[in-house]
């Protein structure tokens, strides 16, 4: 048995310092947000380095407008629209397999952001590479994406699911609707991994809707598995407030319940989602769904509190 396997979830957090107690100082200090206030945490933002010596790009990366996405921008939307913290999901359009700016990041604003890496499941050393990052760069999270393969069951990916439970951390599934059945293979074969499913598969509007719902509303009989409500503005046709999703989003939210479901807002919108600012984007869940109260805490703050933001 190797170390890594012999630490038990609670010993290793303690190793990494991410104890209840730093958590707890997160949570008292994050953009000045007024205690009282909802908690709102974005689960969806992707952040862009400008020191590009010290954090090179991929060759013709997918860039946002100038001086948008990075780290002071997040911050300056996230504290205008009352939102406490956030996960930073890894760039690869940017950086691909380079984490360093995003983990750099989380463990330099732990305050307020926690960081979420995609490694490359063909490279023997990312499990390796995961263990460090969650031990030493305030990283709670990975994005999971098929192998070089073009296979999400794969032994790489496999391998890295196997460390992220092992690690206690939550996996991010980014696939479309043709890989559903392998990701509940792997889902039923790691039944204590807390999966999230980036983008409910997908889901935008036109012919694929019903197909891609219905492959997504199967995965809700998994108890394990989790819906990232970020696909509105993204797979609309229509301006805000994007009412041509919302059916969609009101059946996922049905399958999964509340306590399944989280907000993410696609930081930078400029890039991502120009049809909608980062505060129409938070509109959309906190009014323009009709959502009840339990349900919208639950979505906006509370689900993403227990997955990333609690030892």
């Amino acid at each position: 048995m190797n170390r890594l396997q012999r630490l038990t979830r609670r010993r290793f957090m303690q190793g990494a310092g991410v104890t209840a107690a730093g958590l707890s100082v997160m949570r008292e200090h994050a953009l000045g947000v007024e205690d009282d206030s909802p908690l709102i945490i974005d689960c969806h933002a992707h952040i862009y380095g400008e020191d590009e010596e010290k954090y090179p790009t991929i060759e013709q990366p997918y860039r946002p407008p100038q001086g948008k996405g990075t780290v002071k921008h997040l911050q300056q939307e996230m504290k205008a629209a009352g939102v406490r913290y956030v996960t930073a999901i890894q760039t690869s359009t940017f950086y691909r397999w380079d984490n360093r700016f995003t983990s750099d990041s989380a463990r330099d604003n732990k305050d307020f952001m926690i960081g979420v890496m995609t490694l490359d499941p063909d490279d023997p050393d990312s499990s390796r590479q995961l263990e460090r990052y969650v031990k030493h760069f305030n990283v709670r999270g990975m994005r999971s994406v098929p192998a070089a393969s073009g296979r999400l069951d794969d032994p790489g990916v496999e391998r890295l699911w196997a460390t992220a439970e092992q690690l206690g951390i939550v996996i991010n599934a980014l696939v479309s609707r043709d890989k559903r059945g392998e990701l509940e293979t792997l889902i039923q074969r790691h039944a204590k991994l807390r999966v999230v499913i980036d983008h409910c598969l997908n889901l935008e509007a036109g012919p694929t809707l019903e197909p891609t719902l219905a492959e997504m509303l199967a995965l809700a009989k998994l108890p394990n598995v989790h819906a990232k409500l970020t696909f509105i503005p993204t797979g609309s046709a229509e301006a805000y407030p994007c009412r041509d999703m919302h059916d969609a989003c009101h059946a996922v939210i049905e399958a999964f319940g509340g306590q399944r479901c989280v907000w993410g807002s696609d930081f930078p919108c400029e890039l991502w989602c120009p049809k909608v600012t980062y505060a129409q984007h938070l509109k959309i869940f906190s009014h323009e769904l009709g959502l009840d109260e339990a349900t919208k805490k639950a979505i906006l703050g509370e689900t993403a509190h227990r997955l990333w933001f609690q030892a």
